[in-house]
């Protein structure tokens, strides 16, 4: 799925979750087609499938020149389901073409 962060950016976001990743790699390349910049987003778990679908756009489409363009790291305080406050690790990859 995705969504816009902000209407008065040019940009849109790809939500990274418990699809296969090529799911997110064409999510993504769809949005790169019609917007100059495209933020891959993820929590927890799926970072690493988050920076595997960074790594795909930009080694296997390298003829097109897409790079990476800024990556942003921070954490979340979430309460979980028992009522604890749990942080969890966010990061937002930005692919731009060159």
């Amino acid at each position: 799925k995705s969504e816009t962060s902000k209407p008065s950016e040019e940009r849109d976001v790809v939500f990274v979750g418990t699809k296969p990743i090529m799911t997110y790699v064409s999510a993504t390349l769809t949005q790169l087609s019609t917007r100059p910049t495209v933020t891959i987003k993820a929590r927890g778990k799926r970072i690493t499938q988050a920076v595997d679908v960074s790594q795909m756009i930009v080694k296997r489409m390298d003829s097109v020149g897409y790079v990476i363009s800024d990556v942003r790291i921070s954490s979340d305080s979430l309460t979980s389901q028992d009522g604890k406050q749990r942080n969890v690790s966010t990061m937002e990859i930005d692919i731009s073409k060159e």
